[in-house]
């Protein structure tokens, strides 16, 4: 069967496995911001195929776990690094068994699309030179994973020292791209597949994927859920169609 025909089998099960029980079933999502387009795209399409609504909460990984054990009424979780999912775990309020580790992206160095046509150097005389008395904005580095990566990146790459004092820290990873974006600073350091997402930012410099610990996207569904809807969409993020959203996005399925 081609993977066209599979594709649609695929979907045609979802639709056809959806009985009207599940069609005022409502599934509430917590999920890294960095997710937000292709999410949204992604549920937009499953709930077209099976009259299940999908609503999403996107904020930093952390504050959404913190969220989570505060009794926060979420079905299926996302996080964008492995500690966020691993704070839930060890408080027994995901199941163990509905952890997927789905996606992967990069660390890369954005400015804004008016700026300069040439590459960033990933060295402190190249930053110095580029950035002058301007800021960088990054992810909280204690509680935002894109910030967590972050620092891991510069303290590895030995530019932490230099570019320490020229950080704007912000509580996600899509502030810090706004920030860009609009012009408020020259430089960013965000995921790839946030700059695929805003075209009003360019990549100047990727970091080599050694200077920090692999961004992992880990799914699963909570403790608290009940019901068949969230694992549906569980299975649903790991098909074809959906793999392909993440792709058109900036990700790379694991």
């Amino acid at each position: 069967m081609s993977r066209l025909s599979s594709a649609f089998a695929f979907f045609l099960f979802i639709l056809c496995a959806s009985t009207s029980a599940y069609a005022a079933d409502t599934i509430n999502v917590f999920a890294a911001a960095s997710l937000k387009d292709a999410l949204d795209e992604i549920a937009h399409d499953f709930t077209v195929a099976t009259q299940i609504d999908v609503k999403t909460s996107y904020a930093g990984s952390l504050a959404l776990a913190r969220q989570i054990e505060q009794g926060a009424p979420a079905d299926l979780f996302a996080s964008a690094d492995q500690d966020s999912m691993d704070y839930v775990a060890t408080r027994n309020l995901i199941k163990p068994e509905m952890r997927i580790d789905l996606l992967s992206n990069q660390l890369v160095v954005v400015a804004p699309t008016s700026a300069p046509d040439a590459p960033l150097a990933l060295t402190a005389d190249g930053w110095t030179a580029a950035l002058g008395n301007g800021r960088i904005a990054v992810g909280e580095i204690k509680t935002v994973p894109a910030g967590k990566y972050t620092k891991e990146a510069l303290d590895k790459l030995g530019l932490w020292v230099t570019l320490e004092p020229h950080l704007a820290m912000a509580d996600n990873v899509r502030n810090a791209l706004n920030f860009v974006a609009r012009g408020e600073t020259p430089y960013g350091i965000v995921y790839a597949s946030d700059a695929k997402a805003e075209p009003r930012v360019k990549v100047v410099a990727t970091f080599p994927e050694t200077s920090h610990a692999p961004i992992i996207y880990s799914f699963a569904l909570t403790a608290g859920n009940k019901g068949e809807a969230a694992a549906k969409f569980l299975t649903y993020l790991q098909s074809d169609a959906a793999k392909a959203v993440f792709v058109k996005w900036g990700f790379t399925p694991k």
